[in-house]
């Protein structure tokens, strides 16, 4: 198994990181909205199990949403879509997630579609967004979600004791999570002193709001990015899959990757508003 996720690793650094650094921005891009489309699929295939056609036309959905978003280029729409996303992960999240494995998941289909229809096309805008702000911008906000990623998962296979959400993910617990918030903020402080302050939103903040409210950004992202896992987690329970599909040997589906992203990309894109 981890020689399996290692050389999907590879291969997916190999197609991601040439075309992130060497092609111009249209091409990063395409590869965030294919990765969107197939997290749509994936979406789809977890709230209506076994519905082959309808994930396939509920990825098309998908398309045509942030194709809309595209055409019709309209600011206001763009920040509506941004503050229904993240509404729902401030608020909405929370709240479902209190349920547990408690919900029908056939009485909540229709409210997960449109959610889907929602979180996944805001996520893809704030992707491009962030590339074209600047690399270190798109980098260091996804870096984000990986090094809380990595925190939780060293600190709570060491130490971790009580559970975080055993209904839901019982692998996490209290103290990776606290290990996580605790690296994302060490990395936060190193990118806000050894880059450029207008690099990367940790930078901007510090130099526009002050440290503490930079790292409460840090924090509040850190939890976000937790919340967007445990989402995910619940979903598939509550639709009895282990993974979000099969198309990343050795890491599940691409969902399960970008999970996390989820929540926090349009809250970055919206806390930018406030730099200016």
């Amino acid at each position: 198994m981890l020689k399996t996720r290692v050389i999907t690793a590879t291969v997916l650094l190999a197609v991601f990181l040439p075309i992130l650094f060497l092609l111009p921005p249209i091409y990063i891009n395409v590869l965030f909205l294919i990765m969107i489309i197939l997290a749509a699929w994936e979406w789809s295939r977890l709230i209506a199990p076994g519905a082959t056609r309808a994930a396939l036309i509920y990825a098309g959905l998908c398309f045509l949403a942030i194709a809309a978003l595209l055409f019709f280029s309209n600011v206001d729409v763009d920040i509506a879509l941004l503050l229904l996303a993240t509404v729902f992960w401030i608020i909405g999240a929370p709240l479902i997630m209190s349920r547990g494995t408690r919900l029908t998941l056939s009485k909540w289909q229709f409210f997960f579609a449109a959610l889907g229809l929602i979180v996944l096309p805001a996520t893809w805008f704030a992707l491009v967004f962030l590339r074209e702000m600047g690399l270190l911008w798109l980098l260091t906000a996804m870096a984000l979600v990986w090094v809380a990623d990595i925190g939780a998962y060293f600190v709570g296979k060491a130490f971790g004791r009580r559970r975080l959400a055993p209904q839901l993910s019982p692998g996490k617990t209290m103290e990776g999570a606290l290990g996580g918030i605790v690296l994302c903020c060490l990395f936060a402080t190193l990118c806000a002193l050894y880059l450029p302050p207008t690099a990367t939103i940790f930078g901007a903040f510090a130099v526009s709001w002050g440290w503490l409210p930079m790292f409460l950004l840090v924090i509040s992202l850190t939890v976000l990015s937790i919340v967007g896992d445990l989402f995910e987690s619940q979903l598939k329970r509550l639709s009895g899959a282990k993974d979000s599909s099969n198309l990343l040997p050795g890491h599940g589906g691409v969902l399960d990757r970008i999970d996390a992203l989820l929540p926090t990309m349009p809250i970055v894109v919206l806390l930018v508003g406030l730099l200016k």
